[in-house]
């Protein structure tokens, strides 16, 4: 059988959008010279994964699907063939997260079989328990080519799931997935997690003889890429065929049943486990009821041995070179197109608009958006002081020639000066440094309504952190390439991307106040201070950051930094008096 995977980019919400994504799919390998027997597609391609509070809104019972679907086939021309769609499920007054497998067209036309997800992740990015129910049952269903089963994500990451399947007699794995791109350090040829998701495939499938197939869906959403990558891995465990990283594609490979013959042959493990499993299971409750070897008297069994104290060799657990690494390339194209598909498809704006200070993180931000766009839709405005370094002009010029960007200069001078003439006194260096920061953005935003070119943000995750930005000012803008990386992670991006050196090099400042800098305010150096929050947030304690050769005070200066400035980092806090409460109680995602 000929098997198609099809990596798309589903629209949020858009349960009829996205139908005639997946029927113009159709159509297309229908026109094939050998058409496939089998289309899937990846979890939640009728609506999108991150949806939140808005899932009641897009589930759909599989009946409604189906007939959806093979009403869109119809239209299409394509010739019968099987189907595994992604979708948020209305069944029996719950919601799931499910995976429809049916066959369109032909005499034998219908459902094969609904799996409701089992293993719903609910920690880091993930939230779905709070929306949606979990399955409970995975099986094996015959389709005409053979036994099928579907797992969706998670449910591959716990290995009795495959092993249910494959002892129900699955010959094929289906797992379609909606897996975020986490990781850009220099390890293997892309997203790190895809080398994650690669090793439990090949290992999945050798274990249990059988063909299993990874697809994902493509594009962002709430600023989190899917990586694409769909893998098709044979009943040895090696890889058949992958897709592209981060693109729409339909990959196509033919499955062989004496390939799973062959694979079996060669490592009987699928075989060992029906022989042992039954003896195994059989056993477990006689074991549990085998009472403890204890000594009340001494407080251990007398028939056992204690232990002589070893001595332990102590392994540094850590991976080799510089956890904070990044594969440049990979990371100029992942922030590339999500600036294209943020400002561009999701907002309509053709253009975008940067606060050019002359330091690195604007420069870097600039430089993104030249490629996204191009340089013509690419304005660089400069917003001076009077107090402000000519240094920093002239940087931001040296920026803008080599992007080859358009720029508008404003001194705001007039406007902060004239605030301070309305109030009793002129404000201390902080103070007219935050009002600086604030006109600068009402600049930016009125430039933003005259060009109709979007704001971009240039704040880094260091800084976002420490607190050390103007609140509602820096961090207004409302889409920001960098907020996910470190200070040392956006210089070496900066590097990457050809920055001018002079730009680079130069010591980091905020540029408010004559001769700050930002590691004299901060009281440490960014280099230490990305390290010890990357320990930090990695669920290190503050004693085990000391451990790895911090300094007592630089760690607690940084901890108490980080503790201190949560308020700054979320939107104001509401007295809650409903159960309706916005952000709390009535979720959607900001793309919804």
């Amino acid at each position: 059988m000929l098997i198609a995977l099809a990596q798309i980019r589903p629209a949020k919400a858009d349960y009829a959008g996205n139908l005639h994504r997946v029927a113009n799919v159709l159509a297309q390998v229908g026109a094939w010279d050998e058409p496939p027997g089998l289309v899937v597609f990846g979890e939640s391609v009728m609506s999108g994964y991150f949806l939140e509070g808005g899932v009641r809104e897009v589930a759909v019972s599989a009946g409604t699907l189906y007939r959806d679907l093979a009403a869109q086939h119809d239209l299409s021309g394509a010739p019968p063939l099987d189907v595994c769609v992604g979708f948020y499920e209305e069944h029996q007054s719950h919601h799931h997260n499910s995976a429809l497998y049916a066959t369109l067209g032909g005499s034998d036309a219908g459902i094969r079989h609904v799996h409701r997800k089992v293993f719903l992740p609910t920690y880091g990015l993930f939230d779905e328990e709070r929306f949606v129910d979990a399955g409970r049952s995975v099986q094996a269903f015959d389709t005409s080519w053979g036994r099928v089963a579907m797992l969706i994500c998670e449910d591959l990451w716990h290995s009795t799931t495959a092993t249910i399947a494959a002892l129900d007699g699955a010959q094929l794995l289906l797992v379609p997935s909606a897996s975020p791109a986490r990781g850009v350090a220099p390890i293997g040829t892309g997203a790190n997690n895809v080398e994650t998701w690669n090793r439990i495939l090949r290992v999945i499938a050798a274990e249990h003889g059988v063909y299993a197939a990874l697809v994902q869906i493509v594009g962002f959403e709430g600023g989190k890429r899917f990586q694409g990558r769909s893998t098709l891995v044979g009943p040895d465990g090696n890889q058949l065929l992958e897709g592209p990283e981060f693109e729409e594609a339909i990959v196509r490979a033919r499955l062989d049943k004496r390939a799973l013959t062959r694979a079996r042959a060669d490592a009987p493990l699928l075989s060992d486990l029906q022989s042992a499993l039954p003896v195994l299971i059989r056993g477990a409750p006689e074991r549990r009821r085998e009472p403890a070897a204890y000594d009340p008297a001494c407080g251990a069994s007398p028939s056992v041995a204690q232990p002589e104290p070893a001595t332990h060799l102590v392994v540094d657990p850590d991976p080799p070179g510089d956890p904070l690494s990044i594969n440049g390339e990979l990371l100029e194209r992942w922030l590339v197109t999500f600036l294209r598909e943020e400002v561009i498809e999701r907002r309509g704006f053709q253009r975008g608009i940067v606060a050019l200070s002359g330091g690195v993180d604007s420069s870097v931000t600039a430089a993104l958006a030249a490629r996204a766009f191009g340089p013509a839709n690419v304005i660089g405005v400069r917003l001076p002081y009077r107090t402000s370094s000519p240094e920093s002009l002239e940087h931001a010029a040296l920026a803008a020639r080599q992007l080859g960007i358009e720029t508008i200069t404003i001194d705001i001078s007039e406007a902060v000066d004239g605030f301070y003439a309305s109030t009793p006194d002129d404000g201390d260096p902080t103070r007219r440094g935050n009002v600086m920061a604030r006109v600068r953005m009402i600049a930016l935003f009125d430039l933003s309504a005259k060009h109709h070119a979007l704001p971009l943000g240039t704040g880094n995750k260091t800084e976002r952190l420490l607190g050390y930005f103007t609140w509602h000012a820096d961090d207004s803008p409302p889409v920001n390439p960098l907020g996910d990386l470190w200070k040392s992670q956006v210089w070496a991006l900066a590097r990457h991307l050809g920055i001018s050196d002079q730009i680079v090099e130069k010591p980091a400042t905020a540029d408010l106040i004559q001769g700050q800098t930002d590691e004299a305010d901060l009281g440490i150096s960014y280099a230490r201070a990305d390290m010890i929050l990357h320990w930090l947030l990695g669920g290190m304690s503050v004693a085990e950051v000391v451990e790895r050769g911090f300094l007592q005070a630089e760690v607690d200066l940084v901890k108490q930094r980080l503790d201190s400035t949560h308020w700054k980092r979320r939107l104001p806090t509401v007295a809650m008096v409903s159960s309706t409460a916005i952000g709390e109680s009535y979720l959607r995602p900001v793309d919804y």
